[in-house]
């Protein structure tokens, strides 16, 4: 039942036409596309989630990248943060390889859900705040339609405030990488900080320390 949901919210994600700054600049994109992927046809829609409808664990992240997840149809697909992501998923057991190319590539996920705060990728990868309002809709149907994902990683500071939005927290638990908070419906919120190149280029985010945050959240997801 939660599978045949999810494939019903994905396509409702996939057309949805609600803000119009987001779907010219998709759409612009998508048209004029990189030049080292000429040759690609891109999706130029907003993403839908991605990955096993039992997940135990549900991975939050800010937006699709313009030449990723808006050119590949995928979540963290054909970019270098996806390649963080996967990689570290291939590692902790969730993922059956390390990387995300395109739709058809073969990964598959087990125990682990993929989202977004914002379906559609904004220009600067900066969406406005009545952008977010018109998407956390999707983001709290997701939530109640995996209600085996007892942890919930966001991927960055805005993920972050966005799930202890929907979860009506007040203070927000402050944002810190391996940082925990209860979410208030038995579910744990588990920080990371983004696999933004500015992060791990820096060295701000490692390896190590993003193999740490799945690591804990297997750990949360079998004490829970």
């Amino acid at each position: 039942m939660s599978g045949a949901a999810l494939d019903a919210l994905n396509r409702e994600i996939a057309g949805c036409r609600a803000c119009p700054r987001l779907v010219e600049w998709r759409e612009e994109v998508a048209r004029e596309k990189r030049a080292a992927f000429r040759d690609w046809t891109y999706w130029g829609r907003p993403v839908p989630g991605f990955g096993d409808p039992d997940a135990e664990l549900y991975v939050v992240g800010l937006a699709p990248a313009a030449h990723g997840g808006n050119r590949t149809g995928r979540a963290f697909t054909g970019d270098r943060s996806g390649d963080w992501v996967y990689g570290a998923l291939h590692r902790a057991g969730y993922a059956n390889r390390a990387e995300s190319v395109a739709r058809d590539d073969g990964l598959r996920l087990t125990g682990a859900w993929i989202g977004a705060v914002v379906r559609c990728a904004p220009p600067n990868n900066r969406p406005e705040r009545g952008e977010r309002a018109a998407c956390l809709p999707f983001l709290r149907r997701e939530l109640a339609l995996l209600p085996r994902a007892r942890v919930v990683v966001a991927l960055g500071a805005y993920a972050h405030d966005a799930l202890c939005d929907l979860a009506g927290l007040r203070p927000r638990p402050r944002f810190g990488h391996l940082a925990e908070a209860a979410l208030g419906d038995g579910r744990t919120l588990l920080d990371s900080y983004h696999p933004s190149q500015r992060n791990t280029f820096t060295g701000k985010l490692t390896q190590d320390m993003f193999d740490a945050v799945f690591a804990r959240a297997r750990e949360l997801a079998a004490a829970g």
